[in-house]
């Protein structure tokens, strides 16, 4: 009879633990909810810097011809006129030891006899 009546409140205290921490409003539930929470509160603070730099972008196409200038001729190719525009090929072409040789032919060439003496 006495074991009987430390099972009781043992297995009140136990359920009340297991939804103390395993429950709706448990404290796994709160930690995975602040976890989230903090993710969201860093997603806010990238969004309000990438606002504020589009905001700066609206106010200098709004604004400064230079600024205008500078995505006209970089996205669009635009030139004045009278300008002449240089191309330069790209490092990788420029640069001889990258490139690849050309393909040689395996059997050898003779000279005639007459382009190796001298007259």
């Amino acid at each position: 009879m006495r074991k009987r009546m430390y099972f009781i409140p043992a297995g009140v205290i136990l359920f009340i633990l297991f939804f103390t921490v395993f429950g709706e409003r448990g404290l796994l539930r709160i930690y995975h909810l602040s976890k989230d929470k903090q993710e969201m509160e860093k997603r806010v603070t990238e969004l309000k810097a990438e606002n504020d730099r589009l905001r700066r972008e609206i106010e200098a196409l709004q604004s400064d011809r230079r600024y205008l200038e500078s995505i006209a001729r970089r996205d669009f190719g635009l030139v004045r006129p009278n300008e002449v525009i240089y191309q330069f090929p790209s490092q990788e072409k420029a640069d001889p030891s990258k490139a690849t040789p050309p393909p040689t032919n395996s059997a050898p060439v003779a000279m005639p006899p007459s382009a190796t003496t001298k007259r």
